[in-house]
């Protein structure tokens, strides 16, 4: 297959992952918000947000692969690395306001279940994701990818700091996991307004 006939079939390849990443994070929004609101976790609401991030990510690539044109990576580029950096900004004095004021949150078996199913998509994708942007050629799909694998990892961290206030009671590791949200927001943010 040549590679003008090939690029159309990345580029829909490309195109596809980000609507199931969009889809999935929609209905993942709307899943963690309730299972924070109801467990008044700063963790859940933490991911919640980031999949918020991960949308607003996924909707960039999308405007950037259909358009195509080089000053369209750098501005997709500088816009995700600000979301990330807003997104660490309001975790962290979620995080630290919670901390300070000794909220314990409850139990969220709903919010247990979906992080342990959103970690496996997301690396899914991540992985889809990244091998289809080197294939392109495409900076903003392979620096999504790695967005969308902080994802999941991020889901672990959360999913580790929710069970063991659930399983030990340990209130304080909800928060905990929250700030390390923080940092992979802060890591990401700056990589993505440097390479933009």
């Amino acid at each position: 297959m040549s590679t003008t006939s090939t690029r159309p079939s990345l580029l829909r390849l490309g195109l596809q992952l980000e609507a199931a990443t969009l889809g999935w994070n929609v209905v993942g929004t709307v899943v963690l918000l309730i299972a924070a609101l109801s467990a008044r976790s700063v963790a859940l609401a933490g991911f919640g947000l980031d999949s918020l991030i991960e949308i607003f990510a996924s909707i960039v690539v999308v405007w950037q692969l259909r358009g195509g044109r080089p000053e369209r990576e750098r501005v997709a580029l500088r816009l995700i690395g600000i979301a990330f950096l807003l997104l660490a900004l309001y975790i962290s004095a979620q995080s630290v306001y919670t901390l300070v004021a000794g909220a314990h949150p409850r139990h969220s078996l709903l919010g247990l279940a979906w992080l342990t199913v959103t970690a496996a998509v997301m690396f899914a994708l991540a992985f889809g994701k990244g091998r289809n942007g080197r294939a392109l050629g495409n900076r903003v799909l392979e620096t999504e990818s790695r967005v969308t694998f902080i994802d999941g990892g991020l889901g672990v961290a959360v999913l580790v700091g929710v069970l063991l206030n659930t399983v030990a009671g340990w209130w304080w590791a909800d928060p905990l996991a929250g700030l390390v949200i923080v940092f992979y927001g802060l890591k990401e943010g700056s990589a993505a307004l440097r390479s933009g």
